[in-house]
């Protein structure tokens, strides 16, 4: 307290921090909530009962208590393996067995198993306007089936899915040799430009989509609530902690 009473005044750094992080917080609920329409429509029904658009390639939780695998339907522990479904792009959780005779299939291939730091990353903000994604969350991945990189970006609905233009990546590669050791498919660059230094990852195609779940499964109401921005910075942190430096 101050000599009259009154609280102290907190230092003009701690203020500033706070606004910056406040205004941080409120660009990620409206660029999710500016989003909410056109996700909304691009997974409706197609008349025949089936769901359209990228939020379908995401895994649905399981009715019955605990996870099956997707492939068998028997029940698999929490932790377990993944497949990636090469043309529709989805995750499959996958028990051992299933795991072990489905990863040689032509269709699938199984996720990636390393997470690298990438705190030098260089990303202009030109060049990442180029790549025309509507908000600062958003993965990258280097598809075998469409032959380009495809980036994918959360939304309230699940992923939506833009391809690059070849100009634009060659140039992210140039910048970053560290690309160019991506694995097509089952391998992903996870960004986090609403961050303060932005956050840049290699990881595991799986956990990319996980961060696409983790927005969708945490979005309350039409503005999407104070969960989202934990659940971002939730991924992020246990992303870091998992990761080793490039």
């Amino acid at each position: 307290m101050s000599a009259n009473g009154s609280p102290p005044e907190r230092p003009r750094r701690s203020l500033v921090a706070d606004a910056v992080a406040a205004r941080r917080r409120a660009q990620l609920v409206a660029d999710l909530r500016g989003m909410v329409r056109t996700a909304g429509e691009a997974t409706r029904s197609d008349g025949a009962g089936n769901t359209t658009g990228a939020a379908a390639s995401i895994p649905q939780a399981p009715e019955a208590d605990g996870e099956v695998c997707d492939l068998c339907g028997i029940t698999i522990p929490e932790r377990h393996r993944h497949l990636l479904h090469l043309v529709e792009r989805r995750i499959e959780c996958a028990c051992e067995s299933c795991w072990n005779v489905r990863s040689g299939d032509p269709e699938y291939r199984p996720t990636g198993n390393r997470t690298v730091w990438l705190p030098d990353l260089d990303v202009p903000d030109d060049l990442w306007a180029s790549f025309q994604i509507p908000i600062g969350l958003a993965f990258f991945m280097d598809s075998t089936v469409t032959a380009c990189v495809v980036a994918l970006y959360p939304s309230p609905a699940g992923a939506t899915e833009s391809e690059l233009h070849f100009a634009s990546w060659n140039r992210m590669r140039e910048l970053n040799p560290v690309l160019r050791e991506l694995e097509p498919d089952i391998e992903g660059l996870v960004v986090n430009r609403l961050s303060d230094p932005p956050a840049y990852a290699i990881a595991p195609i799986d956990q990319c989509y996980a961060l696409t779940g983790a927005i969708k499964l945490n979005w309350e109401g039409i503005s999407g609530g104070p969960g989202v921005h934990e659940a971002v910075e939730r991924f992020f942190g246990e992303l870091r902690a998992e990761a080793v430096a490039a």
